[in-house]
């Protein structure tokens, strides 16, 4: 079929390095967040639905490589290549808690009642911190057979799960006993998993394929060949009919769930895709890229002129922008 561009994308600049993480927050009050992590160690803060710079979390001394937003957007994690994962307060931007590891950390995910951290990376240990007691030992689960590439929580944060960059598959830990309870097997690492706002399915890119699998009962749902290697994939949350997935051609494709048939491509990017997420109500989806941007896509067309949104700046370390909420504001 004819490639179609679906819509001229919302450029979101700041960044001076590859933006290797996306994450979006549920639908607050004061609206929704997206919070981008990149190799130049500095997360930003944005307002989801138009991309304004919100604030930038400093205080990281080396690559970040994943970030995530609590289920109210009050506060933000992030893991980097110091060997931390930080805890920020999304409302002032100001560093809560810095949770020291012994090598790079590559993921993160909070729990979805808020209470826990959950992190991983090369060392091969999930750890789990309670953030009513920062002070407090994390609990280890250190049976990883490979270095963490990505984690996330299920059923009630019951079911933690997390990928390897260096083997194939997804695995099933049950929290209460440390123990691996299931492998979704993959012939390739897992770069990408995400857990569908339902509940219902799991997302993994793998390689060359896109594979959804019941989150509950753990099997194969669909799975579809791609044309190049994807790194990120992501399911529609609102109906759950259309998923995207980007990679090494620098283009973002939808395709219809129930066929796999894809149903746009759209292109902007000037480098490797490395993240795509859908925004909480579905209608627009972001990616980040090896060229330093991110770009948010409205689902259906546009008409309008293609917007460029810049960062804003610190000034005497105040956040200056557009939104309802801002850091460190007097």
């Amino acid at each position: 079929m004819d490639r179609k561009r679906l819509a001229v994308p919302l450029v979101c600049h700041g960044h001076s390095r590859p933006v290797v993480d996306l994450f979006y927050s549920p639908v607050t009050p004061d609206g929704f967040f997206l919070i981008s992590a990149s190799k130049d160690s500095s997360p930003m803060l944005r307002n989801g639905e138009t991309g304004d710079w919100i604030g930038t979390f400093e205080g990281h001394k080396g690559a970040v490589w994943s970030c995530c937003l609590d289920t109210n957007a009050l506060r933000a994690a992030s893991g980097s290549a110091d060997f931390t994962a930080k805890v920020w307060d999304a409302l002032t931007g100001e560093e809560l808690h810095s949770f020291e590891h012994k090598h790079i950390v590559r993921a993160c995910a909070f729990s979805e009642d808020t209470h826990h951290l959950l992190t991983g990376g090369l060392e091969k240990i999930l750890r789990i911190f309670d953030l009513n007691r920062p002070d407090a030992p994390p609990r280890e689960i250190d049976k990883s057979p490979g270095s963490i590439r990505t984690v996330a929580w299920l059923h009630s944060d019951q079911t933690i799960l997390s990928s390897c960059t260096d083997m194939g598959g997804v695995r099933l830990w049950d929290v209460r006993s440390g123990k691996i309870v299931q492998t979704l097997e993959t012939k390739s690492s897992v770069t990408s998993a995400e857990v569908s706002q339902d509940g219902r399915y799991i997302t993994t890119a793998d390689g060359s394929t896109v594979k959804f699998w019941d989150a509950n009962y753990f099997g194969l749902v669909k799975s579809y060949n791609m044309t190049c290697t994807v790194e990120s994939a992501s399911l529609e949350p609102k109906y759950g009919n259309k998923f995207i997935a980007g990679g090494e051609d620098m283009w973002i494709h939808l395709f219809d769930f129930h066929t796999g048939e894809e149903i746009g491509c759209n292109k902007g990017h000037h480098g490797p895709v490395h993240c795509v997420r859908f925004s909480p109500g579905g209608e627009s989806y972001a990616s980040g890229s090896e060229d330093g941007t991110i770009r948010i896509w409205q689902t259906g067309p546009l008409t309008h002129d293609e917007s460029e949104i810049f960062t804003g700046e610190w000034i005497n370390g105040k956040g200056e922008g557009n939104c309802r909420r801002g850091f460190a504001q007097d």
